[in-house]
């Protein structure tokens, strides 16, 4: 199958990516601004910190420590990315269905989220190296990359540490992705099927965890925060809400 994707060149990949001046504000609130000034807020990524009991020593982790607090005076930055490995992917999808063939159906898709995995990672190792360039002479092996041995993350939304999809409207607002074809529907899935977005942190002690469950006063607090309905806000934070 993979032979045939490439041979008869089935499937397109395309990404986009984008860097802004950032800060944090409010404790869990990262703002992405439209230039240097940083007076003019493009879009604000709403995080949640984990209140799960640990033991001593551990911190509560939020994304929004990896970047600076506005109050400090540092400039910090952060990326945003999205890529697809699944253009064109229906009328072959589809000419299998028609043929009852199942399985090269499912092969078809699985690879197609593979290439968009590793279109992922090639493109964070450029901007490791060139494109943002803060580890320009990173040289680690294949499986140091595998195992995530690099400086920084690129944290999606609905993963783990930021279960919150929303943001993801501004985000394609904000790189276009139009232009490359990808979409995200009503309920924020993003279309082709075959793709990844997220954010860059370079942050050298950013690492990925799961945010877990969050308690009454900080389900209460995002909704202050992002001002939006408490139905709407418990709705997409439902993986993380207890019977609360």
């Amino acid at each position: 199958m993979l032979k045939k994707i490439i041979d008869g060149r089935w499937l397109q990949a395309n990404g986009v990516i984008a860097f802004y001046p950032a800060n944090t504000v409010n404790g869990e609130d990262i703002e992405l601004y439209t230039d240097e000034s940083r007076s003019e807020v493009l879009l604000t990524w709403r995080n949640l910190r984990q209140q799960t009991e640990k033991r001593a020593g551990v911190d509560s982790k939020s994304l929004a420590d990896y970047i600076a607090p506005k109050d400090s005076g540092v400039k910090d930055y952060i990326g945003m990315f999205a890529v697809t490995g699944g253009l064109n992917i229906e009328k072959h999808s589809q000419r299998f269905q028609e043929a009852g063939d199942d399985y090269s159906d499912i092969m078809l898709k699985a690879l197609a989220d593979r290439f968009a995995e590793g279109f992922a990672e090639c493109l964070h190792a450029r901007v490791r190296r060139d494109l943002w360039g803060y580890i320009p002479n990173e040289s680690l092996t294949d499986d140091e990359i595998i195992d995530e041995k690099y400086q920084g993350i690129r944290p999606a939304p609905g993963y783990p540490a930021c279960p919150e999809h929303t943001v993801k409207s501004d985000m394609f607002r904000v790189m276009q992705c139009e232009d490359i074809d990808m979409h995200l529907t009503e309920g924020d899935a993003m279309y082709p099927a075959s793709s990844v977005s997220g954010f860059y942190i370079s942050h050298p002690q950013s690492q990925y965890f799961n945010l877990g469950h969050i308690g009454p006063d900080q389900l209460e607090d995002y909704i202050r925060r992002s001002g939006r309905d408490e139905d709407d806000v418990r709705r997409s934070l439902a993986s993380v809400l207890r019977a609360l």
